[in-house]
């Protein structure tokens, strides 16, 4: 009988050890809003944020950006005021160098896994590659985006703040998702740059 009460007293207190360890799995479908996950569950760097100030070629603010590490990747919320209303490319270049008034200094889109540009393309997207943004009559944007491609985990290959930083750049035009090298999306309008 008392063999029996053992194995109960057993049964109970693994199911409970197995119960309590089931918790600690994190759904991969979380888009990021969760800021506070452990660093066991992200790999490193959970919750870490990086503020963009993006300044036109006069080097006035035109808003900024908010980058989070989330599970997916890095979710990229921009606040922009005083921009051109209409559609304009958005995307992440590879050096952190915002020299007013073109911003060529920002080099090309970050594409460390040298692939083509577009989410219309074989083959493609950049890693900095993003959607449009649409600025309404008010000149003002507000939107977010999960940047899957890249991380702010310092050490990975596609990591935005790895030597230099890189930087975030509004262009003058509209991106058509296509075209080679940077979707024709013309001159580029604002830049801010990501760094530690």
């Amino acid at each position: 009988m008392k063999r029996w009460i053992v194995l109960l007293m057993l049964l109970v207190v693994a199911f409970a050890l197995a119960a309590c360890g089931g918790n600690s799995n994190t759904d991969d479908s979380d888009q990021g809003d969760n800021t506070t996950e452990s660093s066991e569950q992200t790999g490193g760097d959970s919750g870490k944020t990086v503020t963009v100030d993006l300044q036109n070629g006069k080097e006035e603010s035109v808003g900024t950006a908010t980058l989070e590490h989330v599970s997916k990747g890095v979710k990229v919320t921009l606040d922009g005021k005083n921009i051109p209303k209409g559609t304009h490319g958005f995307h992440i270049h590879e050096k952190g160098t915002c020299e007013a008034p073109d911003f060529k200094s920002a080099g090309g889109h970050f594409n460390p896994g040298d692939t083509k540009h577009g989410f219309d393309t074989s083959g493609g997207p950049h890693a900095g590659d993003m959607p449009n943004i649409t600025v309404g009559e008010d000149g003002t944007v507000k939107m977010s985006y999960v940047a899957e491609n890249v991380t702010l985990e310092n050490g990975q290959d596609n990591s935005l703040l790895g030597d230099g930083g890189t930087a975030l750049v509004i262009h003058k035009g509209k991106d058509d998702g296509k075209s080679q090298p940077s979707g024709d999306a013309g001159d580029r309008f604002a830049c801010g740059t990501i760094s530690k």
